[in-house]
């Protein structure tokens, strides 16, 4: 479905997320997440809080069609790109913990999709205006991530004892740095919209090999690493629809 306008977004992840409850499928643990993040970016388009309110959604529109049809072109056997190929496969992993499979989607979402809808929505030079409005929808996935990551902890108690024993080390998996993957979105996007097809398109091949790499590490962490997730996935929940809800309905105050 080609959507329209950002209502349209929501609608098409309320759907998603619905069929991923009654399936109990783990693809349903980033739709839920994106749909806040639409949310949150409607609200602030509707509150006037980016530079160019039409421009932005325009924006989300044409970066979340990229998911849509990576997500509709997977669960029909089509091809898809390597690094969404990769994310969707990993729904199917009970071992990893429900933050991993977040970090996947965002991974593929943010490196990926964001950069190349950014040089659509704003070519040649004209991708200059479009930074502040970036760096603010991005502070916005940043912080629901957050918030995710803030609820997460409160129910799986093991996880809160990962982050102190982490205190700061780099732990493959829960240092994922959306910031890091926000400077190399706007490099790569500014890159793109200087480009022609031809450029455009062995660029974005590229672009998705290394991407696909990076969700290779979140999946598999070093041995240290997985030995601590473990202790978390074991006292997660296994009931898909029950986390799915608790990542839709939680706010942390």
């Amino acid at each position: 479905m080609q959507i329209q306008n950002i209502q349209d977004v929501i609608d098409q992840l309320t759907q998603i997320t619905e069929k991923c409850k009654a399936s109990q499928n783990r693809a349903g643990y980033f739709a839920t997440l994106y749909k806040r993040m639409t949310v949150a970016v409607r609200d602030g388009i509707n509150a006037n809080q980016f530079e160019d309110g039409g421009r932005m959604e325009k924006l989300d529109i044409i970066f979340a069609q990229r998911y849509l049809d990576a997500y509709s072109c997977f669960f029909a056997k089509q091809p898809c790109s390597n690094s969404w190929q990769f994310t969707f496969d990993a729904c199917t992993d009970n071992s990893l913990i429900v933050l991993q499979h977040l970090l996947l989607g965002i991974n593929t979402h943010i490196n990926l999709d964001l950069a190349i809808a950014s040089a659509e929505v704003a070519p040649g030079d004209s991708i200059h205006a479009l930074q502040n409005d970036f760096n603010r929808i991005n502070s916005l996935i940043s912080s629901l991530i957050d918030d995710i990551q803030e609820c997460l902890c409160k129910v799986w108690l093991p996880m809160r004892m990962l982050l102190r024993i982490a205190n700061g080390k780099q732990l493959p998996v829960l240092n994922f740095s959306i910031a890091k993957a926000r400077e190399v979105s706007w490099s790569n996007a500014v890159m793109l919209a200087s480009m022609n097809a031809e450029q455009k398109n062995i660029y974005i091949q590229q672009m998705d090999s290394v991407v696909k790499l990076l969700g290779e590490k979140i999946k598999s962490p070093d041995i240290a690493t997985r030995f601590m997730l473990e202790g978390i996935r074991i006292t997660e929940y296994n009931d898909v629809t029950k986390t799915i809800n608790l990542i839709d309905t939680t706010v942390v105050n």
